[in-house]
């Protein structure tokens, strides 16, 4: 692409441009398995699956999946948190032709039955322990098969021990699953033992790297959530971008922490996807909100590699047995904070507690989803997203319009364009033309919705959502970040979040949400006060609440919009 500001901060080894595999991410599997066929791909629950295994499992599963009539396009749904069923999944899904359409494991029937018919899923495969909601929503969906697994039948290797002896086989009639209500019903377990010899799928399927791999829901926030066409060039492209910026990572030697949630797009790149492409070894963690399972996995495997999310590193930062030195946390080489903005005083103080490098990126679901990051070689510019990646083109537009490009300091929306954009919203044009557009010269370009800024050389500041700006007394605007920004400094705060009141007002104030640290102490004219000494006065809250915790989405995004729908209720 043509030299842009923003290059010149680039590590010397990273191209402004790269070269991608042409492949899908089924023969990315197969490649790796056969460059690294020994290496420990997934760790869960102490038990290890090699590439090797790893990859003859997929093959197995995408056998089971054509024989329960998957074909091509065909989408099949993941309703898992993370294990290594999860990972399996998504590569038999695509071994076998089909589609991914991950569930968030939160989801509840109403939920889940919208996102199957939405994506007109025909399979599920899904923890038994979320049977309840899938029962509830099975008949009033497109599903004629589920698929149950359970996260015990990967406590010990004779899962692992289909690939080699079918060993735990039991009879086909078994395989072959019970009826509920005109949907046939399945053991994992009991599909693969049907026939332990098969060990390709039934079918080779033609699949071209353009065809969609996952619809990932996205929006969910802001009304029924929208399936973000992914297709295999996207995710692969996106996975290569990010492998190579993070410039001390070395193929086939890292460990990965896998514990945001693999139906989020920054989780399935970050670690899922990079992990395959470079050979490095995934620690799954099933629940992400137990921090103590995360940090005794971090020391005991040696994690490299810790993709997480704002709260995360908060929570790290005031964990007892990492201030007394408990945990040690020494292996880290990289952390990416993403999903939400990250805190200066987060960021600077996890540094200093674990001796790890923490660097902020950004990115949506509709770019697979990584945009930017900070360079890790010099740890960027704190208060930042850093950089765009190699081959990303980026703009800043008037947020009225979203036509007129702005010079670098001035606030407007961020459009971003590059091989990584989704191939658009399942069954929604209108929503697909609004966020996609192609300027004048044809080049096509994502509008994302978030009001940033471009220094002069080329770093780029996340100021806020568009749609969460207040809008105060004579059309004076607030970002909510700003604000947030300075709640964060002051010593007694834990956690901040502000919204405008009254929600969908013209003429709105300002109101935070804070969660005080423990043992601390503050009251509402103290906040006030610290905030006349750093922000102007239309941005100094009018009204504080103190709460003992904040809403938070399963990555730890908070949800300021559902603050503001109690806050709607209340008023």
């Amino acid at each position: 692409m043509e030299a842009r500001v923003w290059h010149q901060h680039y590590p010397p080894e990273v191209p402004t441009s790269l070269d991608y595999p042409s492949v899908t991410l089924s023969d990315l599997l197969r490649d790796t398995s056969v460059r690294y066929p020994d290496k420990v791909a997934l760790i869960f629950a102490q038990n290890t699956i090699t590439y090797r295994e790893l990859d003859a499992l997929v093959n197995r599963v995408a056998t089971a999946l054509q024989s329960l009539g998957v074909r091509k396009g065909d989408r099949v749904a993941l309703y898992m948190p993370n294990c290594p069923q999860m990972v399996i999944g998504y590569f038999a899904i695509w071994r076998a032709g089909g589609v991914a359409v991950p569930v968030n494991i939160a989801y509840v029937a109403r939920e889940f039955a919208h996102q199957m018919n939405n994506a007109g899923a025909t399979i599920a495969m899904c923890l038994d322990s979320k049977w309840e909601q899938v029962q509830d929503a099975a008949t009033t969906t497109s599903l004629q098969h589920i698929v149950l697994t359970s996260l015990d039948e990967l406590a010990s290797r004779s899962f692992v021990s289909f690939v080699d002896t079918g060993a735990g086989a039991l009879s086909l009639g078994q395989g072959e699953g019970a009826t509920y209500n005109g949907i046939r019903v399945h053991r994992l377990r009991d599909l693969l033992s049907v026939d332990p010899a098969r060990t390709l799928p039934a079918v080779s399927v033609a699949v071209s790297p353009e065809d969609v791999a996952a619809l990932l829901y996205t929006g969910g926030t802001t009304g029924l959530p929208k399936g973000a066409q992914l297709t295999h060039r996207n995710l692969i492209t996106n996975a290569v971008q990010i492998a190579v910026w993070l410039t001390n990572l070395v193929p086939g030697e890292e460990t990965v922490l896998t514990a945001l949630p693999l139906t989020h797009s920054y989780s399935l790149t970050m670690c899922m996807n990079q992990s395959v492409y470079r050979g490095y070894t995934q620690v799954l963690i099933a629940n992400p909100r137990q921090l103590d399972d995360i940090l005794a996995a971090v020391d005991t495997h040696q994690v490299t590699l810790f993709p997480g999310v704002p709260s995360m590193f908060l929570a790290v930062n005031q964990h007892p047995k990492v201030r007394s030195g408990e945990y040690q946390l020494g292996s880290i080489k990289a952390c990416i904070s993403g999903a939400a903005p990250l805190p200066r005083e987060v960021q600077q103080e996890f540094q200093q507690i674990t001796g790890g490098v923490l660097v902020e990126g950004y990115g949506l679901t509709e770019a697979s989803p990584i945009t930017h990051c900070n360079p890790l070689h010099s740890g960027g510019r704190i208060g930042t997203i850093g950089l765009p990646l190699p081959d990303t083109d980026c703009k800043i537009v008037d947020s009225e319009t979203e036509t007129k490009t702005l010079e670098p300091k001035q606030p407007g929306v961020l459009c971003v364009s590059g091989p990584q954009l989704m191939a658009g919203y399942w069954m929604m044009a209108e929503e697909t033309a609004n966020v996609l557009r192609c300027d004048d010269t044809g080049k096509l370009w994502l509008h994302t919705g978030d009001i940033a800024v471009m220094s002069e050389d080329g770093y780029f500041r996340i100021v806020d959502r568009k749609k969460d700006t207040i809008v105060a007394a004579g059309g004076l605007k607030v970002y909510p970040r700003e604000v947030e920004d300075v709640l964060y400094e002051h010593p007694h705060v834990l956690e901040a979040a502000v919204i405008g009141v009254p929600v969908g007002g013209t003429d709105q104030r300002v109101k935070a949400f804070i969660v005080l640290r423990p043992g601390e102490q503050a009251d509402e004219e103290q906040i006030r006060s610290f905030c006349r000494e750093r922000l102007a006065p239309y941005k100094v809250p009018k009204y504080v609440e103190f709460r003992t915790s904040l809403p938070k989405s399963p990555v730890g995004k908070v949800l300021r919009r559902q603050l503001a729908a109690e806050e709607g209720l209340t008023a």
